[in-house]
């Protein structure tokens, strides 16, 4: 295939991290504390860090497999399509399938980086952190460039590190910084709170990007504990609703005009009546809640400041104008399960 015959352009795909990422890339105090990949009893590959294991599940790395083999076992690298974690075997992945760019959402580290973020040592943190988004877009992008969309890993422990580590990786060429659809149930400040200003003003001076992926505050909508798993599967894109009215309702969309928002494999269908449900909430209540657009409705700011992606919508697709076409991505998710 010819690189003028591929037109899809991803931007939401997956990497598995390869065990050899922090080897020379962190300071030599703290390489006996950087995340390792070691191979269970069980014979599974997993990660640690700070005394937490993370097995690779097995629906993160399902590409070239039958469906009746999908599950959320363990799995180990040698089980894996090498294009999972392999940058010269994902680009021959892409190739066959027509991709010329993809965006890749972290595993392991969780897609905010809150694994990393919850090690006591903070300076530990920010090494890895640091060491992450190095490896990222020197090796892993940076390996084949122009066909890959550079994105980091945030600080979501310190707001000022977090904007200074979005300056940095801005003039190494990132474009995007991964981030938590409610930092809040981290334990951190939410998008409502003055603490994250430093990150949207760095966001909003270097024109990166804020991915909000689907389940990267590390809750997912369940309706109780024994509910089937398909419940939680269903529910997965009401987190990235959830996530598109707390930050269309915050301060951030009025203060920081310049900051754009990219709400990942979340779908396109429920976004019509989402709009909709703006502008009647704007109409009926703004006058009570003090909520002003000055001359525009909800709809139109959402229009102005955030992407949406889908995977296989008909729905969306059918509906592409009442969403608006500048407004709609295209993910593939490899290697996931969707």
């Amino acid at each position: 295939m010819k690189a003028a015959d591929m037109i899809l352009v991803s931007v939401d795909d997956h990497l598995v991290e390869p065990p050899n990422l922090f080897d020379g890339r962190v300071p030599a105090k703290f390489a006996d504390l950087a995340p390792k990949v070691i191979r269970t009893e069980r014979g599974d590959d997993v990660w640690t860090f700070n005394g937490t294991m993370i097995p690779n599940i097995g629906l993160n790395a399902v590409a070239g497999r039958p469906r009746e083999e999908y599950g959320a076992e363990p799995t180990a690298f040698d089980e894996m399509r090498p294009g999972c974690y392999d940058i010269h075997e994902r680009i021959k992945d892409m190739n066959a399938g027509g991709v010329l760019g993809s965006m890749c959402f972290p595993s392991f580290p969780g897609f905010a980086g809150r694994l990393f973020a919850a090690a006591e040592d903070k300076d530990l943190a920010l090494a890895v952190t640091r060491a992450y988004n190095d490896w990222h877009i020197d090796e892993w992008c940076g390996a084949y460039p122009g066909r890959f969309i550079p994105m980091a890993l945030p600080i979501i422990w310190d707001a000022d590190l977090c904007a200074k580590e979005i300056r940095r990786v801005a003039d190494k060429g990132c474009r995007s910084i991964t981030f938590t659809e409610n930092p809040a149930t981290l334990g951190c400040p939410s998008f409502h709170d003055a603490f994250w200003d430093p990150m949207w003003r760095a966001l909003s001076e270097t024109g990166l990007v804020l991915s909000v992926h689907l389940g990267s505050s590390g809750k997912l909508a369940v309706t109780s504990a024994d509910a089937p798993v398909d419940v939680m599967i269903t529910l997965q894109p009401m987190n990235i609703c959830a996530a598109a009215a707390d930050l269309l309702w915050s301060r951030v969309i009025k203060e920081f005009p310049e900051v754009r928002i990219a709400l990942s494999e979340g779908g396109t269908g429920w976004i019509p009546y989402f709009l909709d449900r703006l502008d009647r909430t704007y109409e009926t209540h703004r006058l009570w809640t003090g909520q002003d657009f000055g001359n525009q409705l909800p709809s139109e700011v959402f229009r102005e400041r955030f992407l949406t992606c889908f995977i296989n919508d008909p729905v969306g697709i059918k509906l592409r104008h009442d969403i608006g076409l500048d407004n709609i991505a295209w993910e593939c998710d490899y290697p996931h399960s969707d």
